[in-house]
């Protein structure tokens, strides 16, 4: 599946030649999130993928992993925007149940599920309007095998985050340096980002959660920035703690980014203080 996935980026990368790198300022098109819209590391911004203006088209690829020792994640996928208005992704995600398969000797080595994205902007813009970005997007998660999550509690095997988030560079922030701030309202029935399920035993309805990111630009090229991601609760055979991570993003043109960060996730499905390195790297076109 990994190849096949391969083979679609680089059948994407190969797309029409208008796509090109796009008329937005460096870092604007941000990084992609772990769940393959563009962003952070792991909360969605109201950019979207690419650096192309209302006339342009283009996209992004990404590979993310990130391991806490415990387990591990691996993410993969692409984006696609049509004029700066909608962007839609795709990512295929792989959590390794690592220690936790080897402690209860599961039949089971690793979850797998598909997200698909879509994200529509309805105004502002992230640099030349007062006003930040406003974008609406939804994600929808199903899981390759649910039999796992749904013995441990969880309601469904698939379902449908939807989220509002505002992102605004500040170009004069504190210390003359500019400042991006975003904030995202999601509402979700996910477990662990729905790798274990949607709903559960303890609360099976959705949950209105606040993601946000606050980052400074130390010179175009380079950013550093702090996360959190607030998480609902739904099993209960264990607690599902909020994340957060502290990264460093290197943009050396518009075709490459690198997201390296350090990322606490609380307690994932018994096994407390999962923290760990993240590293995503991402293809523009």
């Amino acid at each position: 599946m990994r190849r096949a996935f391969a083979l679609a980026l680089v059948l994407l990368a190969a797309g029409p030649a208008w796509a090109g790198a796009g008329g937005r300022l460096l870092a604007t098109g941000g990084a992609t999130q772990v769940e393959g819209s563009a962003g952070g590391g792991i909360v969605p911004w109201a950019v979207l993928a690419g650096y192309g203006t209302r006339e342009q088209q283009g996209g992004t690829a990404f590979y993310t992993r990130v391991d806490t020792g415990d387990y591990a994640l691996d993410a993969w996928g692409a984006a696609w925007t049509f004029r700066n208005r909608l962007e839609l992704s795709v990512a295929r995600q792989r959590f390794d149940l690592g220690e936790l398969q080897r402690r209860l000797a599961l039949p089971w080595d690793a979850l797998e599920q598909d997200v698909f994205g879509a994200k529509l902007r309805l105004g502002g813009d992230l640099v030349y309007t007062r006003m930040p970005q406003l974008s609406l997007g939804l994600q929808h998660k199903r899981l390759r095998d649910g039999t796992l999550p749904l013995a441990l509690g969880a309601r469904d095997d698939a379902g449908t985050d939807i989220y509002l988030a505002a992102s605004k560079l500040f170009l004069d922030g504190p210390g003359g340096r500019q400042w991006l701030a975003s904030g995202t309202l999601r509402s979700t029935r996910a477990n662990q980002m729905g790798l274990l399920g949607h709903g559960g035993d303890r609360d099976g309805g959705r949950a209105l959660v606040f993601e946000g990111s606050l980052a400074v630009v130390l010179d175009p090229s380079w950013v550093v920035g702090v996360e959190y991601r607030q998480k609902p609760d739904n099993l209960g055979f264990a607690s599902e703690d909020d994340w957060k991570d502290a990264f460093v993003a290197w943009f050396p043109n518009k075709h490459v980014a690198v997201v390296a960060a350090w990322a606490d996730l609380g307690g994932i499905a018994t096994l407390d203080g999962q923290r760990g390195g993240y590293l995503s790297v991402q293809v523009g076109f």
